[in-house]
């Protein structure tokens, strides 16, 4: 479906792109993070889960979300994995950039191809689909960057379309990383990783909203903290 919406958002982009006013733009970027809320509460709930609280106990799993955000935060931020996206990002684009009377397909390709592949929602849609906690992120993500096609193609043409093959790979290599923990974790150690998840989505809303510019991608690492947690307090009660 992403996928989908590149192709769909890039032909419209180069047809009739230039028509949208910024207004319209605008509105529709605040619904979708709106929408983007509603999710992210949903998957941050399943913190409430019996599945984890039989595991871990009934006061644990909201401390085991908290650890993984803190500890995974202050990782992301030593590593400083926002910095070095955007870094890479623009030395994509600095790479590159259009000479004179140079195609604008290359940097079309590679402007869309790093706003559609380096954000939260591509590693947290794909790990979720992955683990078989549902799509919703993955269709959310899909509408986001239909519009962005849309965007980007009016201004560089043809170039957005190729980057549905980045997308078609990247996500499906992550979505098959999700389904591999999803044969090897054990139910609790899923719900803790789509509860951290959810809550992560909220900055990724607030960012949408214009809120709150959350450094998301420095969370990522509590992706892997939370069932770190959770196996830890398993082996303490056992």
């Amino acid at each position: 479906m992403n996928v989908a919406t590149v192709l769909i958002g890039s032909v419209l982009g180069v047809l009739i792109g230039h028509r949208l006013s910024h207004r319209t733009r605008d509105l529709v970027t605040d619904a979708l993070g709106l929408v983007t809320l509603l999710i992210a509460i949903t998957s941050a709930l399943t913190v409430g889960d019996q599945v984890l609280g039989d595991a871990v106990g009934g006061s644990a799993p909201i401390l085991i979300v908290l650890g993984a955000m803190l500890i995974g935060g202050i990782a992301g931020s030593l590593l400083r994995i926002e910095e070095r996206l955007e870094e890479f990002g623009a030395w994509m684009q600095r790479r590159f950039s259009r000479g004179e009377g140079e195609s604008t397909f290359v940097e079309g390709f590679v402007t869309a191809s790093m706003v559609f592949c380096v954000g939260p929602l591509t590693f947290l849609g794909a790990l979720s689909d992955g683990l078989g906690r549902g799509a919703d992120q993955l269709f959310l993500k899909a509408v986001l960057d239909g519009f962005a096609a849309i965007a980007f193609a009016a201004s560089f043409g043809w170039g957005v379309m190729a980057s549905a093959l980045v997308v078609l790979v990247l996500q499906g290599l992550m979505t098959a990383v999700g389904a591999v923990l999803g044969d090897v974790l054990p139910d609790a150690h899923v719900t803790a990783l789509g509860a951290t998840g959810g809550v992560m989505l909220i900055g990724v809303a607030l960012r949408l909203l214009k809120l709150k510019q959350i450094a998301v991608a420095d969370l990522l690492p509590a992706l892997i903290v939370a069932p770190l947690l959770v196996q830890l307090l398993v082996v303490i009660r056992s």
